[in-house]
């Protein structure tokens, strides 16, 4: 066994190694496509799915801020949006990128339960496997 270590430590001396440029190359490859799956890809995904929903706005629709402020459509145009925020028919003008969510404040809620119940059921599930295995050890 110190054989085999003492040959290793004689071929890195010497600057033998046994991947070479091939391997390095093919694990830059692998890194690449790792980073565009894990985050290129969903960002680019989240991206599109607000674009169309900025796009799909319409007279009357309701809405939050990424700055907090809700209230309804009243005008749009290609860049900006016109929203009436209370009964004072108080008007504020924002770009449409600041738009956070379309919908009243109970739809926009009971979205964000849903993405909480499937973070939990995903949860519940993962703690059935662990336990399932280790009673099957």
């Amino acid at each position: 066994m110190f054989n085999l270590i003492d040959t290793a430590y004689a071929a890195a001396a010497e600057g033998q190694t046994g991947g070479g440029l091939g391997s390095t190359i093919l694990m830059i490859v692998v890194m690449i496509a790792i980073f565009y799956f894990l985050l290129i890809r969903p960002e680019n995904k989240r991206k599109k799915q607000a674009e169309e929903m900025r796009s799909a706005l319409k007279k009357g629709d309701w809405l939050t801020t990424i700055g907090g402020v809700y209230g309804r459509v009243v005008t749009i145009t290609d860049r900006t949006v016109v929203i009436e925020t209370s009964e004072d028919r108080v008007r504020i003008e924002f770009l449409k990128s600041a738009i956070g969510s379309v919908g009243t404040l109970d739809e926009q809620a009971a979205a964000q339960q849903r993405g909480v119940k499937k973070a939990v059921k995903k949860e519940e599930a993962i703690e059935e496997q662990a336990e399932s295995s280790d009673n099957n050890e």
